[in-house]
């Protein structure tokens, strides 16, 4: 009952890497912060209980990375699969960027 790891039915199919994902967190945080005049916050420390809320350091534990990677991957699965169907219907064999194009609307609102 072995299933192929690239069917995404079984627990060792692959993902994202957690350490890119966590990368692109820390990124779009520092860019936040700095956004909002904070500037000089440090993503990987956990905050001290009497900070503000607003002077807290933005971390991320391990588990909602892997819960992230995943929900990553199945959007793209997603994505992919839809933009195949349309690609299909215009009896296309690559999927383009206008075939992504087209289901992207309907697929940020169902996600």
């Amino acid at each position: 009952m072995d299933e192929d790891p690239t069917t995404g039915n079984s627990p060792a199919a692959e993902t994202f890497d957690p350490d890119l994902i966590h990368a692109i967190f820390k990124l779009v945080w520092r860019r936040r912060a700095e956004k909002g005049g904070g500037g000089n916050e440090d993503i990987d420390v956990e905050p001290a209980p009497e900070t503000s809320r607003r002077n807290r350091r933005t971390t991320a534990n391990a588990s909602a990375l892997k819960v992230s990677c995943e929900l990553l991957r199945i959007f793209v699965t997603e994505a992919i699969q839809r933009a195949a169907f349309i690609a299909e219907a215009e009896e296309a064999t690559v999927i383009e960027p206008t075939h992504l194009e087209r289901v992207l609307p309907q697929l940020l609102l169902d996600f």
